[in-house]
């Protein structure tokens, strides 16, 4: 599996980021927040992918376009907030205006 050619997208009408590998689609949910902040609420991987670095490459992804776009994220999904701890660089895309006690 070559993930390094594997892009995701912003489907902004089903608000997720989607991610194709091996004919699956691999999501991550979101809600806007405001015009600048998107709450991440849920990280789905076909379970025939689990294991094989498709979560994280997502949410690399996944992080990467809210950087680009200067866009700050809420972590809801558990997925993501363990994806942060473990890569604490990522903290520089975490709202500091809205926490997960918000929602």
């Amino acid at each position: 599996m070559n993930l390094t050619e594997a892009t995701v997208k912003n489907n902004t009408h089903r608000t997720r980021f989607e991610l194709e590998t091996e004919g699956k689609l691999s999501i991550v949910v979101y809600q806007n927040v405001d015009d600048e902040t998107l709450a991440l609420t849920h990280t789905e991987v076909d379970p025939s992918l689990e294991g094989k670095g498709v979560g994280s490459h997502l949410v690399e992804g996944v992080l990467t376009y809210v950087e680009q776009n200067n866009l700050k994220i809420v972590p809801l999904c558990p997925f993501i907030s363990v994806y942060i701890k473990r890569h604490p660089d990522w903290n520089r895309v975490v709202s500091t205006a809205y926490t997960a006690s918000d929602f």
